[in-house]
């Protein structure tokens, strides 16, 4: 793997709590900031496109935006209607109009969940909490 090199000016406090942290791994300031950034910054190549750039902005709000994505459900009326035609194609075999209806349904619930994992994934880093354990 390649590495690029820059020089980066951080607050003092900052850089306190990478040589604390670093001294405590016994590892170097650079390997600490390396992981963190590693792990704070999303991999989001293997992401379904239209979310991609949504998961990377996420990186940089502020954790009250955060909580409002963690707590965000698909609308209620779209919850109920999954529901129904996941109910109706256990009985017989949709239209395609119903298919593409639930297969748009699926699509948004599933970027609606990955959103809220990436909200939880950083407000846990970002406490040092399990948060998915208690929601």
């Amino acid at each position: 793997m390649s590495s690029q090199t820059i020089t980066l000016s951080l607050p003092e406090a900052v850089f306190h709590r990478a040589q604390v942290t670093a001294h405590a791994a016994k590892r170097t300031v650079e390997d600490v900031l390396t992981a963190t950034l590693a792990a704070a910054l999303p991999d989001v190549i293997d992401a379904p496109p239209e979310i991609q750039e949504d998961l990377a902005r996420m990186t940089l709000l502020d954790d009250k935006a955060l909580w409002e994505i963690a707590r965000r459900d698909m609308p209620t009326d779209q919850q109920a209607r999954l529901a129904t035609l996941a109910a109706i194609q256990s009985q017989r075999q949709l239209n395609d109009a119903e298919v593409a209806e639930l297969d748009d349904l699926r699509q948004e619930y599933g970027l609606t969940t990955l959103r809220k994992a990436r909200a939880f994934a950083l407000l846990s880093m970002r406490s040092g909490q399990l948060l998915l354990a208690e929601n």
